[in-house]
């Protein structure tokens, strides 16, 4: 379903096709700008940050950033070391935000005015987003054939559609509180194009500076491996060592997961073939493939824990209501006992992603609400 009202990509095409332009002389590199107006709609604005050493000689990559809640500064704040050092264009939306019918009119606004103030490579185009964001950004990468690559935080696809083909690399983020842990898990499973799943410790939240630095990095190695950036076998040599040195020498999962991301991404640019050997090795291993299956059991714990969640509120209109919230609430007190649990484990995690998830979909029903209010976890503000 097409929520813009207009097609994204038929927008983005619009704008590639302009002619870079000469910097603008109220832009000031090497800072962050919180507010530049967009001359054709006054009513839009974005946060903005242009690398300190920007010459408007060459084409800049550049990321479209949306926040859920129109918070424009908080990704361009999450990219701008990375856009220092790689040289990327970072651009965050103050007026995109969960709920906004007006997508096609902030996409519009937004990439029109920077066009039309900095030299912008149309082949380097990237979108970030956390939450709602994300969905945006994906949305509009599923809509058109002139994205290079999506960040995508704590939240997938804009519908419930099952993917396992993109046409662009998406790098995806998540917590282990977070409620959207599930569908991200789901996603990476499906998918067989190239992307990659970080899971970090935290909730519903922006990745972190350090994560968008890795975001970016990875999202070089794959613009070098699609010929749209030039080989630097300087800077491949030393992702790999990084990449290397933090997979470890273990036999467990994480350095099993570690050698095949590596693979996938150094492919065609460094010999991979004894790393690809290692974790096939390591795919055999009793104790890697017993910890890979509790993970799925854990998943379908949570699935199955959701689904009893949403058959006892189904009953609420019952005759049996009063027995069915008395349930309810002994399971929230349960959860919340687990999720208030001073020592970190899957068992807390599980707790928090499950609360977060219940707590997110909400009901109309006023005692049930109650419940909810009483036991919901305090909102991170998707920082």
């Amino acid at each position: 379903m097409n929520t813009f009202g207009c097609s994204p990509a038929a927008l983005l095409l619009v704008w590639l096709a302009a002619a870079p332009a000469a910097f603008a002389a109220d832009l000031t590199s090497g800072q962050i700008i919180d507010r530049v107006t967009c001359e054709a709609d006054l009513s839009q604005s974005y946060a903005l940050y242009v690398p300190a050493d920007y010459t408007p000689s060459r084409a800049w990559p550049v990321i479209f950033a949306f926040d859920p809640g129109g918070r424009g500064r908080v990704p361009v704040e999450r990219y701008q070391a990375a856009a220092e050092r790689y040289g990327y264009i970072v651009v965050g939306s103050n007026n995109s935000r969960n709920g906004s019918t007006e997508i096609a009119r902030i996409l519009t606004a937004m990439t029109t005015d920077v066009s039309g103030r900095l030299a912008v490579d149309p082949k380097r185009v990237y979108l970030a987003g956390m939450s709602g964001g994300a969905r945006v950004a994906l949305a509009i990468a599923l809509a058109s054939k002139e994205i290079a690559g999506v960040i995508a935080s704590s939240a997938g696809y804009p519908d419930s559609d099952v993917r396992t083909k993109l046409s662009f690399p998406l790098f995806a983020t998540a917590g282990t509180d977070d409620f959207n842990h599930l569908e991200m898990r789901r996603l990476d499973r499906a998918l067989t194009t190239t992307h990659r799943l970080v899971i970090f410790n935290g909730g519903h939240v922006w990745l972190s500076s350090d994560l968008a630095m890795q975001a970016i990095e990875w999202m070089e190695l794959h613009a070098m491996k699609a010929g749209l950036e030039p080989r630097d076998n300087t800077e491949i040599d030393r992702l790999f060592a990084l990449r290397m040195a933090s997979a470890g020498t273990g036999r467990d999962k994480e350095t099993y997961r570690a050698l095949l991301a590596i693979v996938d991404d150094f492919q065609g640019l460094k010999d991979v073939a004894e790393l690809a050997r290692r974790a096939a090795e390591l795919s055999r291993d009793n104790g890697v493939r017993a910890a890979l299956e509790k993970e799925r059991d854990e998943d379908r714990r949570e699935e199955i824990i959701l689904r009893e969640f949403a058959s006892m509120t189904d009953r609420l209109s019952s005759d049996g209501r009063l027995a069915v919230l008395t349930q309810l609430r002994r399971k929230w007190m349960e959860l919340s006992a687990q999720a208030k649990n001073p020592v970190d484990s899957p068992e807390r995690q599980l707790a928090r992603r499950v609360i977060g998830a219940l707590s997110a979909d909400g009901t109309a029903d006023e005692e049930y609400a109650k419940v909810i209010a009483e036991y919901r976890m305090p909102r991170d503000g998707a920082r």
